[in-house]
């Protein structure tokens, strides 16, 4: 569903909802990361895109005075969030990334009124695209309509941050945040996670887009993997005498290797080599260059299967259909994207096509991984924005 026939839905589910019309309505939207992968943390650059896949919400004046009143309206869930003092954490679960926004903003000084606020989303769940990150920028942006403040941009993807770090108890990165309050139509983010400067750099060519493949599968072991991978690039930094592995080369690193276990050296090979396939892949991209762009991809999952060791057979299955169908068959290229152990693939693609591509992924997947994949393509989509104020 395009973004205005989406807004146009919840539109009139707010009014049959709460028997009156929303006068705000804002979204913003989930992303997937092209490349670079577990570079964050280390203060690397990534490659962002938004998709068009939405977190949407409505809002009139609340009924209720002191509440913000929410009605999900695809699980037909409602969370009452008290604002007559400092919003703390409640239920439902979902809750706190809104709570953990309008907290941010009440600490700013920001009197926020009552509210009563449908929402829905076309992020899917769980498979690393980013479907908090919408959340909370939407209720941001939201929040700008409401009090009529502008938030920059920076400011407004480090208050949806926060959230995610203290209500939601996830310690992301800045990517997700970022690139769904600063995506741009046709174009990708690159990000320097150390400067958080920013730079657009286009994909407006109509010949290609991204194919984001969802294996359905998650993996328990990932979040006790994702702590043990950024000791280790710790350990790496520390040892070659860097303040982050952004800061280290190869030659850095080959000529240190009898000071590091062999895990350790791996997991530096990958951060120091995917920061320069991302720089790399950006200037690619620029180009037009896809095949340069696709041969980088599958570098890229090489390198997270093989020395980060965050992949999984699910994820090496769809890389491994995509190489069958090749760049004759239209694709330049594909890799894992999110932190591994399942979640999602994403695939370079000639959009002529993409149809054919899915079918055959989708069937292939099946028939070896006997389970259901998820598909959908993007073009590059724009980040938050309000559509009635």
């Amino acid at each position: 569903m395009k973004l205005q026939e989406l807004a146009s839905k919840l539109e009139s589910d707010f009014k049959l909802h709460f028997q009156r019309p929303p006068q705000w309505i804002a979204a913003a939207p989930g992303r997937v990361n092209v490349i670079g992968e577990h570079t964050d943390y280390n203060d690397g650059f990534v490659l962002p895109m938004a998709i068009e896949r939405y977190a949407v919400m409505a809002a009139c004046p609340g009924a209720s005075n002191g509440e913000i009143r929410v009605f999900d309206t695809h699980f037909k869930e409602t969370a009452i969030i008290n604002i007559s003092g400092p919003v703390t954490r409640g239920e439902p679960k979902w809750s706190n990334y809104l709570r953990g926004v309008i907290a941010g903003l009440q600490r700013r000084g920001l009197s926020i009124p009552a509210l009563d606020v449908a929402m829905v989303s076309t992020v899917p769940l769980g498979g690393g695209l980013s479907s908090s990150a919408a959340l909370e920028v939407c209720t941001a942006t939201l929040l700008e309509a409401v009090t009529g403040l502008s938030l920059d941009p920076v400011d407004k993807a480090l208050i949806a941050q926060a959230a995610e770090h203290e209500f939601a108890g996830v310690p992301c990165g800045i990517m997700d945040q970022f690139i769904s309050a600063m995506g741009r139509e046709g174009h990708l983010l690159l990000l320097d996670c150390r400067s958080r400067r920013t730079e657009l750099v286009p994909m407006n060519d109509p010949s290609v887009e991204l194919l984001v493949i969802n294996t359905n599968v998650k993996h328990e072991l990932g979040s006790g993997e994702y702590a043990r991978r950024r000791a280790e690039c710790e350990e790496a930094a520390r040892l070659l005498g860097v303040s982050s592995l952004r800061d280290a080369t190869a030659d850095n690193l080959e000529h240190a290797r009898s000071r590091l276990s062999p895990v350790v050296f791996s997991r530096a090979r990958h951060v120091i080599s995917e920061i320069e396939r991302t720089l790399h892949a950006a200037s690619a991209f620029r180009e037009s260059n896809w095949i340069t762009a696709g041969q980088l991809m599958y570098a890229s999952h090489d390198s997270l299967r093989d020395d980060y060791a965050v992949s999984c057979k699910e994820l090496d299955l769809v890389v491994e259909i995509a190489l069958e169908i090749g760049l004759t068959g239209g694709v330049y290229g594909c890799r894992m994207t999110g932190g591994g152990f399942g979640g999602c693939c994403v695939a370079l693609v000639r959009t002529g096509s993409v149809e054919d591509i899915s079918k055959r992924i989708a069937e292939q997947y099946q028939a070896r991984a006997d389970r259901s994949a998820t598909l959908f393509s993007s073009r590059p989509a724009a980040g938050a924005a309000i559509l009635k104020r």
